[in-house]
């Protein structure tokens, strides 16, 4: 009975050559067989997930220590870790490498893809056309030196998230050191962008260099160049780089989940653990621990929940709105609109369709 309630709802979700009308299973337990192709591969909690420039989806499974690629057909295959919770293979076969516990990935415009490759403590770059693995940044020890060096051998702590910016420099999130390090495009040097290795208070307005973070955790870029992030303060906050200012946008920085459709700075988050950036320059948020996805609507200034039930859960359901997830923690946002997000504990990636507006 299941298997058909899943079946019926993939079949709403199909049109020819537009978007999802509803929620669509993509991968994870009760997705159907991609035509003749078997399942290769399962997920274990994925998190981070991006749509490539080959047009598939690319997960970071978290307990899987794997980077898993769903191609058109819904196929799930392997491509960097051999599921070993180590840090083992740069310079061979990237399904031969290892990883521990990685958290996000993101391609860069060359189409080469980097992996907060968390435990270890690195950035770590795969090579699609070659299969071959690297670090790109960190020295695999756990600390924060290395400002003014080589990226190679400077020191990260807990690398949870990296952003791209439009001129090919590399932003990471150091959750625990609270601080965002930047790698320039050039020569590969590395520096402390933002934040000052304590957990703090953000005010809105002050400056980008030294100002404490707690805990920045997602890094989205907008087209304008802005960078945005999610803290464990339970903030948006987006990064003016044209200013140097550091603007607060959501929550109040206390943990709840209320204030949908009001003010965005009078509304609470709980743990938000991903961010993506619309075309519009709309923010989505996986606001993980009210289990539920929300949009900052940038022009209004308000947050509204657009999927979820916020209470955990496995439901699937036509209507994003009544499906339940269980701690998401990986979204993002498809060229169309829709939303992909990765449902983490009930191991499964779902797409929402593109949520309309209520004006």
């Amino acid at each position: 009975m299941k298997f058909c309630f899943l079946l019926a709802i993939l079949a709403l979700a199909q049109i020819h050559g537009g978007l999802a009308e509803a929620t669509t299973l993509l991968a994870g337990p009760g997705a159907p067989a991609a035509g003749d192709a078997a399942p290769s591969a399962s997920l274990k909690r994925p998190f981070g997930l991006v749509r490539g420039p080959d047009g598939a989806i690319w997960v970071a499974d978290y307990d899987a220590n794997q980077i898993k690629r769903i191609d058109a057909r819904g196929v799930l295959t392997d491509v960097v870790g051999d599921g070993a919770a180590r840090y083992a293979g740069d310079g061979g076969p990237a399904t031969k490498a290892s990883l521990n516990h990685p958290h996000e990935i993101r391609f860069d415009a060359a189409g080469e893809l980097f992996i907060a490759d968390t435990d270890n403590h690195v950035i770590r770059r795969y090579h699609p056309g070659t299969g071959l693995i690297d670090t790109y940044a960190g020295n695999g020890q756990d600390g924060s030196s290395g400002d003014g060096g080589p990226a190679a051998q400077a020191s990260i702590s807990d690398p949870m998230s990296l952003q791209f910016d439009h001129a090919g420099n590399l932003y990471i999130a150091d959750v625990r050191l609270g601080v965002i390090r930047r790698v320039d495009a050039g020569g590969g040097r590395i520096t402390t962008f933002a934040g000052n290795g304590a957990w703090g208070n953000t005010p809105d307005g002050a400056p980008i260099a030294g100002t404490p973070l707690t805990g920045p955790r997602s890094l989205a870029l907008a087209a304008n160049g802005d960078l945005w992030l999610v803290t464990r303060a339970h903030q948006l906050l987006r990064f003016d780089l044209a200013q140097g200012r550091i603007r607060q946008a959501a929550g109040t920085g206390k943990a709840g989940y209320d204030g949908d459709g009001g003010p965005a700075l009078e509304a609470t988050l709980n743990g938000p653990k991903s961010i993506s950036v619309a075309a519009n320059g709309d923010v989505y948020l996986a606001d993980t621990e009210n289990h539920v996805i929300r949009r900052y609507d940038r022009r209004r200034g308000t947050l509204e929940a657009v999927a979820g039930t916020a209470a955990k859960g496995d439901a699937l359901a036509a209507d994003p709105r009544q499906t339940a997830f269980n701690l998401p923690h990986g979204i993002w946002v498809d060229a169309d609109g829709s939303v992909l997000v990765s449902d983490s504990d009930n191991h499964r990636i779902l797409s929402i369709p593109a949520p309309g507006r209520s004006d």
